[in-house]
Order: C-alpha cells, then sequence, then structure tokens
C-alpha cells in the first residue's frame, strides 16, 4: 500500500489517482447493471446505478436488498400491482363523478389528491384498499377516454394491477427552478411507475426518463374561432359567379336573335308568310319567351311555331333548369353570412413573428408545444408568456369567450382536433400547416424494465387494428355536435337576406316610370318623324306594335271638340248643282271596308250586307239670283233637316251592326285562341 499511497498512474481503466493509502479516483465512470427477471418471466440486464468520481450514485431500482417493497416487483413477480398518474386531456382522459356509494360504473377509479407528495398517496391508496375506505367522496374520480382504454388492455396482457390518480399539479413536466414538475417529476421521483396520457415524446423529457415506442402520432396545430358577419345587401348574387351572370344573359339575348332567325327562315313559322297568320314572332316575343323560361315566369308568352325555334326553345329551357338548381343549392350556404377568421400559413406566419397590437395567442403552460416555440422561437415565446394558460379545456375557452381573450391557440393538433368535432356552436376552425411532428407514448421512470415490453405490445396493437379501433370510438363522432339545430336555424332566412331584392324592386319601379315616358316620347315624337321622312317601314322582324304604329294611317292627336260648321255653296248659273259626297261610297261599292294604307303588309276585308242610304228626295238649294236673293229659302232648310234626320237614323242601324259584328269578333279570336293553346 505504502507504493500506491499518493501516487498517480495510467492504467488499462484510464489515469487513476489515490490520495492517502485507501481513496482512488479514476476519471473513468463506470455503470452498475444487474440481471432481472421481467414482468413476463424473462431475463433482463438492468442498470442501477454508476461509479463516478470514487462515489455510487444510484439510479430507480437500487440494490435489491436495500428496497424490499420493490422486490416482489422486480424478481419472479406472480403480478405486479403498479402506480400510474394521468392527467385530463379529451379525448384521452375523462373524469366524471363517482356514484352515491363511490364506486364506478363505467371506467376506472382514479384518485385526484391535488397533491405529488408520495406518502400522502400512499395513505390514500392503502386506505382506499383496505375494508374501511375512508377516502373524501370529493377526491374520488371516474376517469375513462382512449388513454384509459390503452391501459386496462395493457393491463390484462401483461398481467398486472394498478392504482390511478391524477397529477397534483396539472402540468405535463418541466425544468423549473432545480427540478422537474409534472408528470416527468412524479416518475423521477418514483411516486408513479407509469404516466398514461396524450404525453408528447420530446428530447428534454426523453434525456431524464423513458419512453415506450408512441401510440399516437400527431403535430402541433393552430386553433382559431370563425365570426359570422352579417348578409350584405348583395348576397342573393352570391351563388353565381359575376361572370357567370354575364354568361347567363349573353346566353339569353343570343338565344333570343336565334330564335327570331330560325322563325323567320322557317316556311312553317310565325312570319307574314308562314301560313297566312295573324300575329307575328319578333325579337320582342323571343326574348319574353327566354326571360319567361329564365325566370319561371307563368305569364302568357307567344312560343314560336317552327320545329328548330321549339328546339332551341326546349335547350334553353334545360340550360336555365341547371343554371337555377346550381343557384337554389348554393342560396342557403351563402345567404348565412360570410365567416371570418384570423387566417394563419402556420408557426412561420408575421402574425405570430411580429404581432400587431391586440393580437393574443398563448399555448398551455409547460406543455410540448410551449418548450418547442421556447427553443425554435424565443422572441416569440416571450410575447405569447403572458397569454398562456394552464390547461386545453381553458385556451378554448378563452377563444370561445365574448369578448374573445385568444385570437389564436396553439397546441397539439390531437387535442385540437377533438375541440373542433364537439364544437356545439362549429365555431372553431384549426388553420395553418401542420408543424413540429410528435408522437404520444407511454411515459417511464429512467431504465425502467417495463418499457421494452410495453413497447412490443403497442406495435402488436397498431399491426392488429386495436388502436384504430381506439381511434373510431374516440375520435369519430358527428362533427359540430348540434350542426342540424344550428343549420335549420339559419336556413329561416327574413327579410334582411333578401333586402337586395327589395330595393332591386324599388329601382324597377322608378325605371319603369322613365320608361313609360319614354314610350310616349317614342311614340308622339319619334314614330311621326320617322313616319314622314323614312322610307323604311317594315319593322315586323323587330317588332309587330312598332311596324303597325308606322303603317297605320291613323296617328292619335289631342283631341279637339269640334263645331258645326255650315258652308254655305255658291253656285253660278242654273248648271252648277250641289250633290251628295258619295265619292268613297262609290270606291268601296257601297261595301262597308276596313282598308289600311299600301304600306300595310297585310289587308283584312270583312263584307257585310249592304247599308241602304237615305231614299228621300234630295231637294237641290234654290238657284240663286244675280242678286244673291233666294227663291224658296224655307223650303230648302226643311229639306236638309229631314235629310240630316234619316242620316242620323241609318247611323244608329250601323253603330248597331257594328256592336253585333265585333261581339261577333270577341268570340271568334277565343275560339282561335283556344284552338292555338291546344295545338301547342
Amino acid at each position: 500500500n505504502r507504493f500506491l499511497a499518493n501516487t498517480t498512474f495510467d492504467g488499462l481503466s484510464g489515469h487513476i489517482k489515490v490520495k492517502g493509502s485507501s481513496i482512488v479516483s479514476s476519471e473513468n465512470n463506470f455503470f452498475i447493471w444487474n440481471l432481472q427477471h421481467d414482468p413476463v418471466g424473462n431475463l433482463m440486464w438492468t442498470r442501477l446505478g454508476s461509479w463516478q468520481e470514487g462515489k455510487i450514485i444510484m439510479d430507480y431500482g437500487i440494490w435489491p436488498e436495500q428496497a424490499q417493497r420493490h422486490k416482489s416487483h422486480l424478481q419472479h413477480p406472480t403480478r405486479l400491482h403498479l402506480r400510474v398518474v394521468t392527467l385530463i386531456e379529451h379525448p384521452f382522459v375523462f373524469t366524471r363523478d363517482v356514484d352515491d356509494e363511490g364506486l364506478c360504473p363505467a371506467g376506472q377509479l382514479c384518485l385526484d389528491p391535488l397533491t405529488n407528495d408520495s406518502g400522502v398517496l400512499d395513505n390514500l391508496f392503502e386506505t382506499l384498499q383496505g375494508g374501511n375506505d375512508t377516502v373524501p367522496i370529493e377526491l374520488k374520480k371516474c376517469c375513462y377516454g382512449y388513454c384509459i382504454d390503452l391501459l386496462e388492455k395493457l393491463a390484462e396482457d401483461m398481467n398486472f394491477d394498478f392504482d390511478l390518480y391524477i397529477v397534483g399539479d396539472g402540468k405535463y413536466g418541466a425544468w423549473k427552478n432545480g427540478h422537474w414538475t409534472g408528470l416527468v417529476g412524479d416518475l423521477l421521483a418514483g411516486t408513479a411507475h407509469m404516466a398514461v396520457t396524450s404525453f408528447s415524446i420530446n428530447t428534454a423529457r426523453s434525456q431524464v426518463i423513458d419512453f415506450t415506442s408512441p401510440f399516437f402520432s400527431t403535430s402541433l396545430g393552430i386553433l382559431v374561432r370563425t365570426k359570422d358577419t352579417a348578409a350584405p345587401i348583395g348576397a342573393f348574387m352570391w351563388p353565381l359567379h359575376w361572370t357567370m351572370w354575364l354568361g347567363i344573359f349573353v346566353a339569353l339575348h343570343i338565344t333570343a336573335i336565334f330564335l327570331t332567325l330560325y322563325e323567320w327562315k322557317s316556311p312553317f313559322g310565325m312570319t307574314p308568310k308562314g301560313r297566312n297568320r295573324n300575329k307575328v314572332f319578333s325579337f320582342s316575343s323571343a326574348l319574353n319567351v327566354c326571360y319567361a323560361i329564365l325566370f319561371g315566369r307563368t305569364a302568357a308568352i307567344k312560343p314560336p311555331k317552327c320545329w328548330t325555334g321549339r328546339f332551341l326553345m326546349n335547350l334553353w329551357a334545360i340550360f336555365c333548369l341547371f343554371c337555377l338548381s346550381t343557384y337554389t343549392a348554393n342560396l342557403a350556404a351563402v345567404m348565412v353570412g360570410e365567416k371570418i377568421y384570423e387566417e394563419l400559413s402556420g408557426i412561420h406566419d408575421t402574425k405570430l413573428h411580429h404581432p400587431s397590437q391586440g393580437f393574443r395567442f398563448g399555448t398551455v403552460r409547460e406543455s410540448s408545444a410551449e418548450d418547442y416555440v421556447r427553443q425554435s422561437f424565443p422572441e416569440m415565446h416571450e410575447y405569447m408568456r403572458r397569454y398562456n394558460v394552464p390547461a386545453t379545456t381553458d385556451g378554448v375557452a378563452y377563444l370561445k369567450h365574448d369578448p374573445e381573450k385568444l385570437d389564436a391557440f396553439i397546441m397539439d393538433k390531437a387535442l385540437l382536433d377533438y375541440e373542433v368535432s364537439i364544437d356545439a356552436d362549429c365555431k372553431l376552425l384549426t388553420v395553418g400547416k401542420p408543424f413540429a411532428i410528435e408522437g404520444y407514448g407511454i411515459g417511464l421512470p429512467p431504465n425502467s424494465p417495463l418499457t421494452s415490453n410495453i413497447s412490443d405490445l403497442i406495435s402488436q396493437y397498431k399491426s392488429h387494428g386495436f388502436m384504430d379501433v381506439l381511434h373510431d370510438k374516440w375520435y369519430k363522432v358527428v362533427p359540430c355536435g348540434k350542426r342540424s339545430f344550428a343549420v335549420t336555424e339559419t336556413l329561416q332566412m327574413g327579410i334582411k337576406h333578401f333586402s337586395g331584392l327589395f330595393v332591386m324592386l324599388c329601382v324597377g319601379f322608378g325605371l319603369s316610370i322613365l320608361t313609360t315616358i319614354g314610350e310616349h316620347i317614342v311614340y308622339r315624337l319619334v314614330l311621326p318623324r320617322i313616319k314622314k321622312k323614312s322610307k323604311m317601314k317594315y319593322w315586323l322582324h323587330t317588332s309587330q306594335r312598332l311596324h303597325r304604329a308606322l303603317n297605320s294611317s291613323f296617328i292619335e292627336e289631342k283631341r279637339q271638340p269640334k263645331k258645326k260648321r255650315v258652308e254655305k255653296r255658291a253656285h253660278v248659273g242654273n248648271s252648277q248643282h250641289a250633290v251628295w259626297n258619295t265619292a268613297n261610297l262609290g270606291n268601296c261599292h257601297r261595301k262597308k271596308y276596313i282598308c289600311t294604307d299600301e304600306g300595310q303588309n297585310e289587308v283584312t276585308i270583312h263584307q257585310h250586307q249592304d247599308i241602304p242610304l237615305p231614299q228621300g228626295r234630295r231637294e237641290t238649294p234654290p238657284s240663286l239670283t244675280t242678286n244673291g236673293k233666294a227663291e224658296s229659302l224655307n223650303t230648302a232648310r226643311t229639306s236638309v233637316l229631314q235629310e240630316l234626320t234619316e242620316l242620323e237614323k241609318q247611323i244608329e242601324i250601323i253603330k248597331q251592326e257594328l256592336q253585333l259584328a265585333m261581339d261577333r269578333k270577341s268570340e271568334l279570336e277565343e275560339y282561335a285562341r283556344t284552338n292555338r293553346t291546344a295545338e301547342s
């Protein structure tokens, strides 16, 4: 010994220094391993500690003879009994109150002690397992969810029992004030043997505890809230793009032009040359047909008669059917108002890196999301610290609060997707691209003998479809729970949604007055000038009404009261006589004709029985003498009065016949109209 005392030398294991005669220090570190049985009975090496700078530092597990309470778990166990810690996070872990007897009809009984003290937990679980259960009922909860189902499956396959409790501080775990908090702290302190919840695997945690292989893959996401805005005055136009509206009305007028062309070029069309028709299908008639089909108007129209025109009309009807169906299908979706929200492209969005005044976003304190932001974007983390919340449910509540306390919430996308699906108001939405891909694993103390076995079982569960069954069970819920009720209320569109239509109708009333004034201007000023100056008077192809107005002999004028004028006829000599003016009657051969001018394209002649003319003797006015005196003035006056009386009687007869003729004409027109409807 005296040769080695206070010496230093390089040996096979490295540089060795001997202090005094018994203290040996080495620069190398050594690990201490122990051969043990795993929970299923297989031999495995477990690290118990290390030798550093001449001191033994023990890990979890220590020497078996120094920890008798762990001996049954480590050496040939018949059935393990583990303590499992969890954290409430929907849909992975839910809680509800126990029944009146303190039991859980469904789910697993768990404790919510609000502490991480190992001694308190030992006493609570010993009391709970004993015959005299004195645990306060307010500390008892029923835990259930995705992770609880997974834990029950592992306990069945690995043959172990477990006590379940909720982490006291409600944290996942972070390095704070020289120690780890939350789930990580409980595992390191030996308070729990396993942590089962939505426990994200990251680098910092993996350096101090063990994780199984991930049982759920996820990433980080951003949650925002949508806002409904009032539908603007022109919302009824939204179902179709403006290009579609323009295309519809351009197609309408083009169709009307082709309908007119086909009708006038066909030998069977409704034209003067087509089968002696009394009516004419003009461009205005085609427009009336197209608009009536487009808007489903049931007013009387003048349809085309030729086959080509009818085919084109039906083709236009099919076109309108699809347009109106699309409009109707999209109407309800757009009339409820536009949904606006914070448009964030992802974690690299400028709104997050350079937030404007009043823009608030945060995450859950001491979560993997906060750890990611702190390491990747320190400035962003410094800004958002004031808005961070204790739990995911708090962040969602801040988003939905009126007024909002948060504008965006960053958290695991698996948790955010579930919150979106159960939102009764359907106002939550995840935006942007996912980032920071991660997985959920089961946390274990460092060098736990259970890590590899649980990882193998999780891999089997994935390959056999058990994890898919769990996902479908807890994630396939009705999106936006009460969506059916919300949609029903939204579809009850009030007058505010159609205010634009009412405004358009009022504008139409005003424009119709201008149109009426324009018609009078055209009829009283434009048409007379065209008739006098223009030689082009054939307008049947455009409008039958314009054609008749331009080619009729009667132009409406202001009617002035007419005074009877008595013309004095002076005749020189006995050879001049005042005779009855029968020029027109002679021209018409004493038969009644309804004659049009030479420019009229269509002439209709109605012949009636001869109208008897006055047969009384016409007394010629007495001859005047050279000095202008009448020989028998009284006799002449009497003759004229008699003739006027007879003419008035004949006029009355003609009026009666004309009335009868008009009644007959109405009957014939009604009969012809009925036949045309039947033919169509």
